[in-house]
């Protein structure tokens, strides 16, 4: 989710944070470009135009390379400061990042404390974490390390990485954890709709959640999650509410990036819409050979006309 998608998706609302996509650490203190390309919000004190805070996201395992970047993040303005130890990609994991520290909690300590001692007490560090690597028998250990560590909230995919994103999630293991710790616990994995976050507190004692793949799929999935936890009554937004959001999502990319890479954004978007939206996958249909910014926009023109006029009117 990048900067062009956190604007729209902080636009309707219903989060309290965002977090960027991973900063890779491996070999250097990484030059300022690199924060404000991943993260533009720092122009704007670390918030999205609507208000939302963005934390940075660092993945690495060298724990001073890890909080000398921290320290740059903080510097430039960072509102907080995320550490991904849950990352299944395996070329990710082949070179000692993300869910591969799981292996070793006390690797995960040293990150953790070092980024803590290296920022200022007032901005948050945060962790994700999964259920573990091959199975979930350290999940409490690699918790503890990280509490140990001063982290101000913990985050679980509640998966391992070899369940990678397979359902089910299993929520049921955060339960003793939320109970037994001092810090915040964020849910997080296999949440697409309001009744599947209800269903997670219920199972995981958490009274926090992570929405990630769901909010791409569902606009409104933080307001409408937010109005049934609640008990408010909620209108969900609806297929001609959303044709306006690609059009506006579709040019900021044009006038952002290359005209070339402007429009797989969209199409991917349309994909991840099709979850909830079967218009969204018949659109997708039409649009997805189309190679120009121009010939997208009349293709979402004509899509928006027609989802207009298949409207009732008022009587």
């Amino acid at each position: 989710m990048d900067s062009l998608m956190r604007d729209l998706i902080t636009g309707i609302g219903g989060y309290d944070r965002c977090v960027t996509e991973f900063v890779r650490v491996s070999q250097t203190v990484l030059p300022t470009r690199v924060f404000y390309r991943l993260c533009p919000e720092l122009h704007n004190r670390g918030l999205t135009p609507s208000g939302t805070p963005v934390f940075i996201q660092l993945l690495g395992s060298d724990p001073d390379l890890m909080a000398k970047n921290a320290a740059v993040a903080a510097r430039l303005g960072a509102p907080g400061i995320d550490l991904n130890f849950g990352c299944p990609a395996k070329t990710v994991n082949k070179s000692q990042g993300g869910a591969s520290l799981l292996k070793n909690p006390r690797l995960i300590y040293e990150v953790c404390a070092a980024v803590r001692a290296a920022v200022p007490t007032d901005i948050p560090v945060t962790a994700k974490i999964r259920l573990g690597f091959e199975d979930d028998q350290a999940f409490e250990s690699v918790v503890w390390e990280i509490v140990r560590a001063g982290v101000t909230e913990l985050t679980v995919h509640a998966r391992t990485r070899r369940q990678g994103y397979k359902p089910p999630a299993h929520w049921h293991r955060l339960a003793n954890v939320s109970q037994n710790i001092d810090i915040p616990l964020i849910a997080n994995g296999e949440m697409w709709s309001p009744s599947d976050v209800s269903r997670c507190a219920s199972i995981s004692g958490c009274h926090d959640f992570m929405l990630a793949r769901g909010a791409l799929c569902r606009p409104d999935l933080g307001l409408a999650t937010r109005a049934l936890l609640d008990n408010r009554y909620y209108e969900s937004m609806n297929w001609p509410q959303v044709t306006p959001l690609l059009s506006v999502f579709l040019n900021r990319n044009a006038a952002c990036y290359d005209a070339r890479y402007a429009i797989n954004p969209l199409k991917q978007w349309l994909v991840y819409l099709s979850y909830y939206f079967p218009q969204a996958a018949a659109l997708f249909a039409q649009v997805k050979r189309i190679k120009t910014v121009d010939e997208m926009n009349a293709a979402l023109r004509m899509d928006a006309h027609k989802s207009y006029s298949a409207q009732p009117s008022a009587a």
